[in-house]
């Protein structure tokens, strides 16, 4: 039988920056975006709500998260695995109103060594679904596990956990921050994402903030831009990360040169929602000292941005409510249980108006 490998976050130095550094902040507010280059019912939460979370959720109407899509990106938990394992980490996850799980690797840590096959099925045993992966888009040495490098391996290894997607949370920076050089990337994600289908999978793309600012030889185009106008939307995916979206909103809604460059993030999925299968929800706190991002990441539901009206405004678009997985992730919790049992409270309090 395989032995897990790790998803090699380190052989990436862009993905390692970012999962590295120690309390990362970020978000914003903001308007339009800069014209493009030529279902079972879900457990309930075992905890009651807390009375943040019932003032922020107030109303009687339809609940804003659709039943059974509620995730979590296990990169937030990556403490409570490594000591506790995931047998552990997934039964409290599931007494937390959880229904699916997005892994940031596939090993324990200290709690010991799992196969695939074992993975699989601990976290189907509790009643979770995979719902995709982060893994590496590339590294110098030739045998690291990421997309460019073993991309034959990444894929049979998602595919032996059964996940419907497999992406990455590298921003498309490999060949530099020019409009050129993220063609080269786009061409590369097309090719991961047309062997992902061949498999069964949609492979997709996790932002961080930067993906949103301009090209260095053309200060005129948003990068993020040329990514969605340079892959195919059958092939390539995005995992939207709100938070970061916001952090980009905040920090790039203004070029170089002084001249204005207002966006929305939710702008992008409304635009072009098939393309958004997935998303992470964050929060943060507005802060202008926060430098240079603007706001200081919280659990979901002690922030400022507006997660009620973010979902709606998704569910409402062609098949929104069963089109779309909403997975909280904070980098860096101070308590990650008491993070996952608290974000998940929150969302489940949240109710449409008008309804």
């Amino acid at each position: 039988m395989n032995r897990i490998r790790r998803t090699d976050a380190t052989a990436d130095p862009e993905l390692t920056h970012r999962l590295s550094r120690r309390n990362m902040l970020g978000v914003a507010a903001g308007a339009t975006a800069a014209a493009l280059l030529g279902a079972a019912a879900p457990a309930a939460a075992a905890t009651t709500p807390d009375t943040a979370a019932q003032e922020k959720g107030q109303g009687h109407g339809r609940p804003v998260l659709p039943p059974g899509r509620l995730g979590i990106q296990l990169y937030s938990l990556r403490d409570k695995v490594a000591t506790l394992g995931f047998a552990a980490v997934f039964a409290e996850l599931r007494k937390y109103g959880y229904d699916e799980v997005e892994y940031a690797g596939y090993e324990q840590g200290a709690a010991g060594p799992l196969t695939l096959a074992q993975l699989k099925r601990l976290t189907r045993d509790h009643g979770l679904r995979p719902i995709g992966s982060h893994v590496g888009y590339y590294a110098n040495d030739p045998a690291a596990y990421t997309f460019a490098q073993n991309l034959d391996r990444v894929l049979d290894d998602a595919a032996a956990l059964g996940l419907p997607h497999i992406g990455t949370a590298s921003g498309p920076w490999r060949y530099g921050s020019t409009v050129d050089g993220w063609k080269r990337c786009a061409e590369e994600f097309n090719r991961f994402g047309a062997e992902a289908r061949k498999r069964g999978m949609k492979f997709y793309q996790h932002n961080h903030s930067e993906e949103f600012s301009f090209a260095t030889d053309r200060p005129d185009v948003r990068l993020y831009d040329v990514l969605l106008a340079e892959t195919d939307p059958e092939l390539v995916h995005l995992e939207m990360d709100i938070f970061w979206a916001y952090v980009g909103q905040y920090r790039y809604s203004v070029r170089a040169d002084g001249t204005p460059a207002p966006f929305d993030p939710l702008d992008y999925v409304l635009a072009q929602p098939h393309r958004y299968p997935l998303f992470h929800v964050k929060d943060g706190d507005r802060d202008d000292s926060a430098v240079p991002y603007g706001y200081r990441m919280t659990d979901v539901g002690d922030g400022d941005i507006d997660y009620r009206r973010f979902i709606s405004a998704v569910n409402r678009t062609h098949h929104g409510r069963n089109a779309h997985h909403w997975q909280t992730e904070r980098d860096n919790p101070v308590d990650s249980l008491s993070f996952a049992r608290r974000s998940s409270e929150h969302l489940h309090s949240l109710r449409e108006k008008g309804h």
